[in-house]
């Protein structure tokens, strides 16, 4: 089995709850956050707390590196130290990294991103440049590594670009979803999941029903659930046939306990709200 098709196979089991360590210093409580230790161990403590806390009920978890990055290389080791922590656990991590850039400088990200410091299970690619930028990648597929490539964004102005006609009438996205399905051809064992996943938001969900139907051997990364409109209704239509993606919830989650605890219960909060997201999802397939 390749990547996708264990994350496929958690999901099944688990629920289909991706938690995004979208973490921020306003997340802290003070019981962290007052204690001795720089910003990048009180998120690394915070979110490794939240790991020990979701792991029955969370099938995978999201870094988004942008969070990390900002608070330099202390955030970076944060950021590293949390992805070991989620591996070493034998679970999932994905690194919401959005790569996109000729296959010289793609073979670099490649490396930076699937070996070292900074090795995860899964990343975000954007592939608006072409097949360049997923290609340099194929080789990590061999060893157990995987990828979620742009297809439709949650973001209001997806719009802008990704709805545009082009001259046979078709939007942009079905045109990026029908290339991203062909490239991960090349990539799917034994009639199973391609290792080449691709983004959908749940914003979307009748673009997503269209999306799916040319995306057959396809994974998805679902962003867009609460704090962005998406509920678990929304998924009934795209789940109809069964689980077909992870279902990505940030500040849902890991913001859940924000103003009503500043203690060591916060993680309380956090499972609750991971294990409702679960219920909310579940009860619609």
């Amino acid at each position: 089995m390749n990547i996708m098709d264990k994350l496929a196979n958690r999901a099944k089991i688990v629920g289909p709850v991706c938690v995004g360590l979208d973490t921020k210093l306003e997340f802290i409580p003070k019981c962290i956050s007052e204690t001795n230790g720089t910003a990048g161990e009180h998120i690394f403590e915070f979110n490794k707390r939240i790991v020990d806390a979701t792991k029955d009920t969370a099938c995978c978890y999201k870094l988004q590196i942008a969070c990390y990055e900002a608070l330099g290389l202390d955030g970076l080791r944060a950021f590293s130290d949390t992805l070991k922590y989620i591996r070493s656990n034998g679970l999932i991590a994905i690194s919401d990294i959005k790569r996109g850039d000729i296959s010289s400088t793609a073979a670099q990200y490649a490396k930076g991103h699937f070996c070292g410091d900074f090795e995860t299970d899964i990343i975000t690619v954007n592939g608006y440049m072409g097949v360049d930028a997923i290609s340099p990648y194929a080789p990590y597929f061999e060893k157990g590594k995987g990828m979620f490539a742009l297809v439709k964004t949650s973001n209001p102005s997806s719009v802008d670009l990704q709805d545009t006609l082009e001259s046979d009438g078709r939007p942009v996205y079905m045109h990026m979803a029908e290339l991203v399905s062909k490239w991960g051809s090349s990539y799917t064992e034994n009639r199973g999941l391609s290792a080449i996943g691709a983004v959908v938001g749940l914003t979307y969900p009748d673009e997503f029903i269209k999306i799916k139907a040319v995306m057959p051997n396809t994974f998805f990364l679902i962003p867009g659930y609460g704090a962005q409109g998406g509920t678990g209704k929304d998924l009934a239509r795209i789940f109809g046939d069964g689980i077909c993606g992870v279902v990505n919830s940030s500040r849902g989650i890991i913001g859940a306990h924000k103003g009503k605890t500043e203690g060591d219960d916060f993680v309380s909060y956090i499972a609750c709200a991971a294990a409702a997201m679960r219920e909310d999802i579940m009860k619609w397939l």
